[in-house]
């Protein structure tokens, strides 16, 4: 490999050996003694559900890139295991705080794999530029601040606990963007960050997979799962419709777009999480399903054409309209529902006010608080330090494992060794 890789033979390992050192210290410490709790049984096949759901079903979601495969679903999968370890202490730290029991169950575990989602979404706003050493700190840092936000939310906002899990959409969109704000631009002639119809198979397939897990997602945490089940079902089902019908309405040809379909089929399960528990009406879970996928295509358009090159952003996977703007949507449609819902059970009116202002003020401290620690985080990740990659080697798989020269030559679709040569910029 030439010398200006540079190696990751000792950081990696060192960094890795000290978490998990750090994490298993805690957990002989703090767990012995603590309650162990006990759920129904029907509560590991929802968690099953999301742990595909964000192990596989992210991890491929995120092969958007062309030369970029093993490191989307690879990382995805070693932040994963490290972050809900984190979690782990990240929640441990704040109930000794509050002076609350240590308590360690299936209930702990869900929670943990959830706060995750958070750095997996934010993942793909960096994906490609971020090495190893960066991701870990960044998942760490994120879990951290958004467990904050979370607990800031719960007690002086009195936003209910597994609401506050559900704003990992608004908080993970906006913090990687603030993070992927913070790196600097590729060269204009740098074409490693497209996709190939085989990247884009491999990612829809993560998308499916995403798509028909979501609903355990939005209702593992509640106690009334079925409904929030349903009412998830009903607006995926409506937004992938509508993705598909504005696919071919906003394309020159009319043709489907499968970056449409990677994006909006998803803007659905986003917009409804805040909302699942408390939808009373079908229909009202299918219009916030199809706003959702509106907003969702309709922002892409957008987006990259008007304010992502001014503000200098480079969302890789489009997280921003995947993600952010129907979470913003979801957040924004709970506020008047929940008001209507208050007036229909004769609650104490003058409340309402209040409530109102609890609900806007949470969704503003999600935001501002993901956008100016991710500009802070940023900048923290590109110190020399951690070794930061060089804007010509972004999107490149071979920059962190072994790639094969006929993996090689297949990516740039070619089977010969003359065109591998031809194409010797992979290698260089």
């Amino acid at each position: 490999m030439p010398s200006r890789y540079p190696s990751f033979r000792c950081s990696v390992p060192c960094l890795i050996l000290l978490l998990q050192a750090l994490f298993l210290s805690r957990a002989f410490f703090a767990f012995p003694g603590a309650p162990v709790s006990y759920f129904p049984p029907n509560l590991y096949p929802a968690f099953q559900d999301v742990n595909h759901m964000v192990i596989f079903g992210f991890g491929f979601f995120l092969m958007v890139l062309r030369r970029y495969g093993f490191s989307s679903t690879g990382f995805n999968f070693l932040l994963v295991v490290l972050g809900v370890q984190c979690s782990f202490l990240v929640e441990d730290l704040l109930k000794l705080l509050r002076v609350q029991h240590n308590e360690f169950g299936m209930q702990s575990l869900v929670r943990a794999v959830v706060s995750m989602t958070a750095v997996v979404i934010s993942t793909g706003a960096v994906l490609g530029k971020a090495n190893p050493v960066q991701l870990i700190v960044m998942t760490l840092v994120e879990l951290i601040i958004f467990h904050v936000s979370r607990w800031i939310n719960s007690t002086f906002l009195e936003v209910p606990e597994n609401l506050t899990f559900m704003h990992v959409h608004l908080f993970g969109a906006y913090f990687g963007l603030a993070v992927t704000s913070c790196f600097p631009e590729p060269p204009p002639g740098l074409d490693k960050n497209r996709s190939t119809p085989k990247s884009e198979l491999f990612s829809v397939l993560g998308t499916v997979f995403v798509w028909v897990f979501w609903p355990s997602f939005n209702s593992i945490l509640l106690e009334s799962r079925w409904e929030a089940a349903l009412s998830t079902c009903l607006a995926l089902a409506v937004s992938a419709v509508a993705a598909f019908m504005l696919s071919a309405l906003t394309s020159k040809d009319g043709k489907f777009r499968m970056a449409h379909i990677h994006s909006a089929v998803l803007a659905g399960g986003v917009t409804i999480s805040y909302t699942a528990k408390i939808i009373q009406y079908p229909w009202i879970a299918m219009i916030l399903g199809l706003l959702g996928s509106v907003i969702s295509i309709l922002g892409s358009h957008c987006l990259q054409r008007c304010f992502n090159p001014p503000l200098k952003l480079q969302d890789t996977s489009g997280v921003h309209f995947t993600f952010g703007l129907p979470a913003v949507l979801g957040a924004v449609a709970a506020v008047p529902l929940r008001v209507v819902r208050e007036i229909n059970q004769w609650s104490d009116l003058s409340s309402l006010g209040y409530l109102t202002f609890f609900e806007i003020g949470a969704i503003c401290q999600t935001i501002s608080t993901a956008l100016i620690t991710g500009l802070i985080t940023g900048l923290i990740l590109n110190i020399k330090l951690l070794k930061a990659v060089h804007v010509s080697k972004y999107f490149d798989d071979q920059f962190y494992w072994e790639v094969s020269f006929q993996m090689i030559s297949d990516s740039l679709g070619g089977s010969s060794f003359s065109t591998l040569m031809k194409n010797s910029m992979y290698l260089n």
